[in-house]
């Protein structure tokens, strides 16, 4: 059986995938991120990351997004070791 740890989308490096576990941020910003795709279940990958960490590109299903990095925070994802 692998383990299976939760962290937010903003502490992963570029090339880190995940899949989206919970959204927690206001009702506005989480209907945004739930319109553009960023869903319970979704996998996610890390493209790459501003030099000072923010915004941060991600890629999911199959569109690439740039979020700030405090929306980022918001969003947990489930990694399998």
């Amino acid at each position: 059986m692998e383990a299976v740890n939760t962290r937010a989308l903003s502490e992963l490096p570029p090339g880190a995938k995940g899949k989206v576990v919970r959204i927690t941020n206001t009702e506005g910003v989480r209907r945004r991120l739930l319109d553009m795709g960023v869903v319970s279940g979704a996998e996610v990958v890390v493209e790459g990351m501003a030099p000072l960490g923010d915004p941060m590109e991600i890629k999911v299903k199959g569109y690439r997004l740039s979020l700030r990095k405090n929306e980022a925070a918001s969003i947990y994802v489930s990694l399998e070791e």
